[in-house]
C-alpha cells in the first residue's frame, strides 16, 4: 500500500450534498479495493487565481488515504468523468521521518566545488595582481607578468 493525498477543486456552485457525494464516491472505491480512507479535510471556498469554466471560485477538500497504484488510477479515471470535478491532484505522500532523495552520487563524476585545499584557503592579495586560475578541477595561483619599462 502507498500513501496518497488526492486535492479536489470542485465546482463552488455545487450544493454541499453533492460535494459531499463526490467525497463519499472517491472513500467507496479507495475501501472497496482493500485501502484505507485516512482523513477528509474541506478547506472550504477560495478564490482560484485564474478562471476555471468562467468561474472565479471553488470548493478544495483533501483526501488522504494508502491505497495500490490501481486503485489509484481508477479514481483518476471517476474524477475526469466526474460532473462538478474541476480539477483534481493526486500525489504520493512521504514516509515519516523519510529524507528527500535524489539519484545517488556517481563515483566517476567530478564534484561540482572542488574541495579547498589548506594552503589555499587564504584569499590572494588584489594588490600583487595575483589571481586564481582553475582548469581541470585544480586550482592554483598565477602570477601576474611583469612590464619592463
Amino acid at each position: 500500500m502507498i500513501d496518497y493525498e488526492v486535492l479536489l477543486l470542485l465546482d463552488a456552485e455545487l450544493p454541499d450534498e453533492r460535494q459531499n457525494e463526490i467525497v463519499t464516491r472517491t472513500r467507496e472505491l479507495v475501501e472497496r479495493d482493500g485501502g484505507t480512507f485516512e482523513s477528509q479535510d474541506a478547506w472550504g471556498r477560495r478564490r482560484l487565481a485564474y478562471e476555471i469554466d468562467h468561474k472565479p471560485e471553488g470548493a478544495y477538500h483533501l483526501l488522504t488515504f494508502s491505497a495500490e497504484p490501481g486503485t489509484l488510477d481508477e479514481i483518476s479515471r471517476v474524477l475526469r468523468i466526474t460532473d462538478g470535478v474541476m480539477r483534481h491532484l493526486a500525489v504520493r505522500r512521504p514516509k515519516p521521518g523519510a529524507s528527500p532523495s535524489g539519484p545517488p552520487p556517481s563515483p566517476d563524476r567530478e564534484p561540482e566545488y572542488p574541495e579547498p585545499d589548506s594552503e589555499q584557503s587564504g584569499a590572494p592579495d588584489s594588490s600583487s595582481g595575483a589571481r586564481l586560475q582553475s582548469g581541470s578541477g585544480e586550482q592554483s595561483f598565477v602570477e601576474p607578468e611583469r612590464r619592463e619599462e
